[in-house]
This record gives structure tokens, C-alpha cells and sequence, in this order.
């Protein structure tokens, strides 16, 4: 019998939409089933899961939701719907997102890239990328959404004008263009091909901005966030024009295996704390062994030497 690692996709789409479900504690389950035919109804599953990963701190359970967000992602523009351009780039920042979360760089850099070079961007402003689902990136970010939050109260209080439109929000666009400079950034191998491949990218996120004409006071806030942190004007004579590149060819597809794996970890993590209030309640009747769902997960991982350590655990020889 094949373990979750070895199976690529051992979740069905029936099996995630009961868990979102659950997880969501929703009870609209039609409603749910029909996600699975409408790209727009996938996406706002996974904002719905996306607002809880960034409302949590990092635990089993934060990266068994970011997974979760990831297939409604990947099913978003697996629908035949899903080839108009907003849908097609809002999944892939969004899946940008998740991977720069959990430390997956160069597969963020990917997503951003099929953003960046996506062909035509005329319909992109009617969805845009939402401060409130996006987890912990950097400081300069949470200073923008913070900045933004603070000019709209301005606005309202100073002129008593009502805020029409939602500032916390992002150009899909630009920010793909910012989170892979962020990943270049960080990632440290290739040292000197990174540093290449950064100014080339800062140039053309620069060149982006200036061509774009709808744009966020958040966009500008962050623009010159990149513009101080890597020392480049931005200004219109400052940019050049870059060649665009190649773009990477990828699957719409999850492994699911990962959510298992972390289906069952969040499970044994339950079950030990159920034992160990199970030993206070019951410590004056008799002993408890606490461990043994952890020697049984270690034996299922084939760490054998960790199942013998939790295993003999307390145990009392006679």
C-alpha cells in the first residue's frame, strides 16, 4: 500500500471540499460542490482560507490550511473559465504568496513570473490583490497596509468623504512584480546571478508601474519602499528596457500528499493533548502513558529509533 508521500494526489476534489467545509465550519455544501466548475467560486474558497492562514500563527494547522488554499488555487485555474486574465493572475500572485510563505522561493518566483508575463493586463483592475488575505511578507508591506488604513481615516475625517473604493488593496501586477524582487531578495544561492537577476527585475517592475495607468496609493507606497531598500531611482528617465524572458511551464495540479501528511500530524497533535488531560484528570487512579499516538506516527514515518524512545517513555520496569 502507497503512504500519502508517495501518492501525488490522494485527496479527491469530493475529500477537500468536505474538509474546507468542515474547517470553514460552513454549511453550504452545494454551494461548495459548485466551486468545483466555477474558477471565481474556487478563488473566493481560497480567500475565505487564505483570511484565516493570515489571522494564525505558524503551527500544523496554519500550513495544513496554507495547502488547503493552495488546491482551491490550483482548481481555480484548472476551470474552463479560468483563461480571462484576472482570474488567471490574482491564482498566481495569491499562489506566489503561499509558497514565499512557507520558504518555497524559487516556486514563488514562478507563479510571479507567469503573472508579469502574461500577455494582456486590460482586465486585471477588476480583481486586485487583498491586504486582509495576505500572511506575514516583510515590514514594508504591513507599513503600507498600515499607511493606507491611515489615509483613508484622514480622508474621511478631513474632508468627510466616504471611502468608495477599498485602499488596502494592490495592482495584481505590481505586486508580482515586488514579491519576486522579495524572493531574490532572500534567497541566497546563485549569489551573483541573484544580484543580476534583481536589478534586472527592479527595472522592470519600474518600467511596469510607469506604463500602468489605474493605479493604488498602496502601489506607490510600495514602490518607493523598493526604490530606498535597493538604492534605484524611480523616476522615468532611471529605467531601461528589459527583455522579457521565458516562461516557466507548470502544472495546474497539487500534490496533495503534503496536506495529508499534515492532516495526520495536526491529528496526533490532538490526540497527545487529549492524553495529557486525560493524565491530569485520572493521575490519582492510575498512570497514563501519553505518548503512545507519537510512537505510533514515529513508526508509521519510519523513525524507529524516536517510536523506541517514546515508546519506553515512563514505562515502568519490573
Amino acid at each position: 500500500m502507497l503512504s500519502a508521500k508517495q501518492q501525488k494526489n490522494p485527496l479527491t476534489d469530493e475529500l477537500l471540499d468536505i474538509l474546507s467545509t468542515t474547517c470553514l465550519q460552513s454549511n453550504d455544501a452545494r454551494r461548495c460542490l459548485n466551486a468545483r466548475r466555477s474558477s471565481v467560486l474556487s478563488l473566493r474558497k481560497a480567500a475565505k482560507l487564505m483570511k484565516v492562514v493570515a489571522n494564525n500563527s505558524c503551527s500544523t494547522l496554519q500550513l495544513m490550511w496554507i495547502e488547503l488554499s493552495k488546491a482551491y488555487l490550483y482548481r481555480a485555474l484548472r476551470c474552463k473559465d479560468s483563461d480571462s486574465d484576472p482570474i488567471y493572475c490574482l491564482a498566481n500572485v495569491y499562489l506566489a504568496v503561499l509558497c514565499y510563505d512557507t520558504g518555497q522561493y524559487q516556486k514563488a518566483i514562478e507563479h510571479c513570473t507567469l503573472v508579469t508575463r502574461s500577455q494582456d493586463h486590460s482586465q486585471c483592475s477588476s480583481h486586485v490583490v487583498e491586504g486582509e488575505l495576505l500572511p506575514k511578507i516583510d515590514d514594508e508591506i504591513d507599513t503600507v497596509l498600515g499607511l493606507a488604513v491611515f489615509y483613508q481615516y484622514l480622508r474621511k475625517a478631513a474632508l468627510n468623504k466616504q471611502q468608495t473604493q477599498h485602499v488596502s488593496v494592490f495592482t495584481t501586477e505590481l505586486f508580482a512584480h515586488y514579491l519576486h524582487i522579495r524572493c531574490l531578495s532572500v534567497t541566497t544561492e546563485c549569489r551573483q546571478l541573484t544580484l543580476t537577476s534583481l536589478v534586472d527585475e527592479v527595472q522592470r517592475y519600474q518600467k511596469c508601474f510607469h506604463e500602468l495607468q489605474d493605479l493604488f496609493i498602496t502601489d506607490l507606497l510600495v514602490l518607493n519602499f523598493v526604490g530606498l531598500n535597493c538604492g534605484y531611482a524611480t523616476d522615468d528617465q532611471s529605467h531601461a528596457v528589459v527583455s522579457g524572458g521565458s516562461v516557466p511551464v507548470m502544472s495546474h495540479s497539487l500534490d496533495t500528499s503534503e496536506l495529508v501528511e499534515l492532516l495526520q500530524q495536526s491529528a496526533v497533535e490532538h490526540l497527545t493533548v487529549f492524553r495529557k488531560l486525560e493524565a491530569l484528570e485520572f493521575s490519582t487512579l492510575h498512570s497514563t502513558v501519553t505518548t503512545d499516538f507519537e510512537a505510533l506516527y514515529a513508526y508509521k514515518s519510519g523513525d524507529y529509533q524516536l517510536c523506541l524512545r517514546l515508546s519506553t517513555h515512563k514505562m515502568c520496569i519490573r
